[in-house]
């Protein structure tokens, strides 16, 4: 699935870039900057952040899962981080940018 229009980056591409750095450091915090710098490109709109985070999210938790091998030892980073947008947002719960900014 195509998540930044703007730079045409896919979903699996994040994925890649993430498990690689994981395997180079499993307890690395992966940020969007790490994504954009391997790739080789910048941050336009910067729209798809915040879809960009939710996959760097997901890859890790389930990175961690298959390197922990148990699921009670790790904390539920997605959970958290989702009451954490939850209290925070302010465009609908499918739109991540506000909607007085949509193109169409």
């Amino acid at each position: 699935m195509l998540v930044c229009q703007c730079n045409l980056i896919s979903t699996t591409d994040i994925e890649d870039i993430v498990v690689d750095i994981l395997d180079d450091d499993p307890w690395q915090l992966v940020v969007p900057a790490h994504i954009y710098r391997e790739l080789g490109k910048r941050g336009q709109c910067c729209g798809c952040v915040p879809n960009i985070v939710d996959i760097i999210g997901k890859v890790t938790e389930t990175y961690h899962l298959k390197l922990a091998g148990n699921a009670a030892n790790l904390v539920d980073v997605r959970s958290r981080m989702k009451t954490l947008r939850k209290s925070t947002r302010q465009g609908g719960e499918s739109e991540r940018r506000r909607k007085d900014h949509r193109a169409a």
